[in-house]
């Protein structure tokens, strides 16, 4: 099992992320406060900041498919929702840390 806790905004460090949990079968990720506002607003006009210009548009189109795919394994924390005020539509549901933690107890950890 791996865990992947997504905290970061920044596209590319999203793409890692979401790449990790699709590249595993048993796999879960935690979105938080930056990673959640992050989620719904991934589109095509999306940027890498270190993506040459002519892979700028296959780049937003990846990250699309890869946040679309691993949408049914990605909780929004429970914290974050309430504090940012962020819908979590489109994700798994909602779930405190400290539970997310629980149900995912054994499992390699990667925080992104």
């Amino acid at each position: 099992m791996l865990a992947v806790i997504l905290d970061s905004s920044d596209p590319e460090r999203l793409y890692t992320g979401l790449s990790l949990l699709v590249s595993v079968e048993q796999s879960r990720g935690l979105a938080t406060f930056g990673a959640l506002h992050a989620l719904s607003r991934i589109d095509a006009d999306v940027r890498g900041a270190h993506v040459v210009a002519s892979e700028q548009e296959p780049f937003a189109r990846t990250l699309v498919a890869l946040r679309d795919a691993a949408a049914d394994r990605i909780w929004a924390c429970s914290a974050a929702v309430q504090a940012t005020g962020a819908d979590p539509a489109g994700l798994a549901g909602v779930i405190s840390i400290p539970s997310f933690m629980a149900e995912v107890a054994g499992a390699q950890l990667v925080v992104v």
